[in-house]
């Protein structure tokens, strides 16, 4: 019996500038992609309109929290009874808007990855080309949104510190950047939670532009963090948003906007764009016992967490509190 050639690749994989592939018949040219084109620069120029549109979703929300505050109709009141006082803690919700934006953006970027990686909708009319570009320029955006939201944070600590400038200063720095600086209440857990998002997001957007240096395969597998970033937004959100610190729509709400991603993953991990990536129907040549397995474990998880969203969403039972405590000064204390 002799060994059969293996048949050849009906099509060629072509990397994009995001990392995704295309294919192409056998001997037809590749095709031409804007990898080299694509700079840091360029994008933060094509990035404006939707940081312009950004700003203007967080001064909405803004505007909403403060409203909010000042009608005493925000769960941040029973929380926190002490930021009653909106003109005095405008800083803190100004910080607010940006976190809740950010992590709209965040949630954009992880969708527009989603679909460039996996099979693509027929009813999505927009170009690969496009839809690269938009997925690199809101992924700087959400880094800005972050910064902002830890920034204003910090000044906002910073101004109400009543030490000498530089030892408050110190201090804000501390609590708003420093993994365990910050000793309060939930922001124990909740702070480093968020800091880790921050610290991950950066490298892990910047590093695309510099993707050359280590190489495309290095770039994917680290590419593919991203949604841990997401991940532990969502996370520090759920953990210390005192807008969603109760049960309610709200919250639900936020449960229900990971089941669109959740189901995009399980496509992406089902269908994979790269041919190299697709399970095959047992282990073999293309795949080891240990690849396959993790492989499947993978597929598994995924669709373990789709099933729980379900649950949490249908059930109500999404971890928030269903009545404020008598004393609130202890749990969230910012100061």
């Amino acid at each position: 019996m002799t060994n059969q050639p293996p048949a050849p690749e009906p099509a060629a994989a072509a990397e994009t500038p995001t990392g995704s592939t295309e294919f192409t018949a056998p001997g037809a040219p590749r095709p031409r992609t804007a990898s080299r084109r694509v700079t840091l620069r360029s994008d933060l120029r094509a990035s404006w309109p939707d940081g312009l549109v950004a700003l203007l979703v967080t001064a909405a929300v803004f505007v909403l929290l403060y409203v909010r505050i000042r009608d005493k109709t925000s769960s941040t009141v029973s929380v926190m009874p002490f930021m009653a006082d909106a003109g005095g803690f405008w800083m803190y919700f100004l910080s607010q808007a940006f976190g809740w934006s950010a992590l709209l953006w965040a949630w954009g970027t992880v969708i527009l990855g989603l679909l460039l990686s996996g099979p693509r909708p027929r009813w999505l009319r927009i170009s690969a080309p496009r839809l690269e570009r938009l997925h690199r320029t809101t992924s700087l955006n959400t880094i800005a949104l972050i910064l902002a939201h830890a920034l204003f944070f910090g000044a906002e600590l910073f101004r109400h510190d009543t030490a000498a400038w530089n030892s408050a200063l110190g201090t804000a720095f501390v609590e708003t950047f420093v993994p365990g600086g910050y000793g309060s209440g939930t922001g124990q857990i909740a702070i480093p939670i968020g800091q880790a998002a921050l610290y991950l997001a950066v490298p892990l957007g910047l590093l695309f532009y510099v993707r050359h240096r280590f190489g495309p395969k290095t770039w994917r597998v680290l590419h593919r963090f991203v949604i841990v970033v997401y991940v532990l937004s969502v996370w520090h959100t759920l953990l210390y948003g005192t807008n969603v610190w109760y049960d309610g729509w709200f919250r639900t709400g936020i449960w229900l906007l990971q089941l669109p991603i959740a189901a995009l993953l399980l496509v992406r991990l089902l269908r994979p764009a790269r041919r190299s990536e697709k399970l095959p129907a047992r282990p073999g040549a293309t795949a080891s016992r240990t690849g396959w397995a993790l492989r499947l474990g993978g597929r598994l998880a995924v669709v373990g967490v789709m099933v729980a969203l379900v649950v949490v969403v249908v059930s109500g039972n999404d971890g928030g509190r269903s009545v404020p405590p008598d004393d609130t000064s202890s749990t969230h204390n910012h100061d």
